[in-house]
């Protein structure tokens, strides 16, 4: 079972790249995206059009993974995505399964 859910908030500019080192990462056998709308992100970060809907886009990565992997990967991270304003959170899983 795995012990910790990951969410990843990240630009638009890093998306693809960030994607992809999950799919090459044995740890996260299973994840999902999805589109969304960040908001209240640091005006330097928005363009003049995102500061005045007040949103920007962004894509959101849940991983479930063990607390090994979880650091494993957040240590990957900081090296290889350094100042990419990637946002994270983990939280604990209390249930898992698959509805067969």
């Amino acid at each position: 079972m795995h012990e910790y859910c990951l969410n990843l908030i990240c630009p638009p500019a890093v998306e693809e790249k960030l994607l992809d080192a999950l799919l090459e990462s044995e740890d996260s056998e299973v994840f999902t995206s999805v589109q969304i709308h960040s908001h209240g992100a640091p005006h330097g970060r928005l363009s003049a059009q995102e500061q005045v809907m007040g949103r920007s886009r962004a894509m959101q990565i849940q991983v479930l993974l063990s607390g090994e992997a979880l650091t494993q990967l957040l240590e990957r991270f900081q090296r290889d995505f350094a100042g990419t304003g990637i946002r994270y959170w983990a939280t604990p899983v209390a249930f898992e399964g698959e509805i067969k």
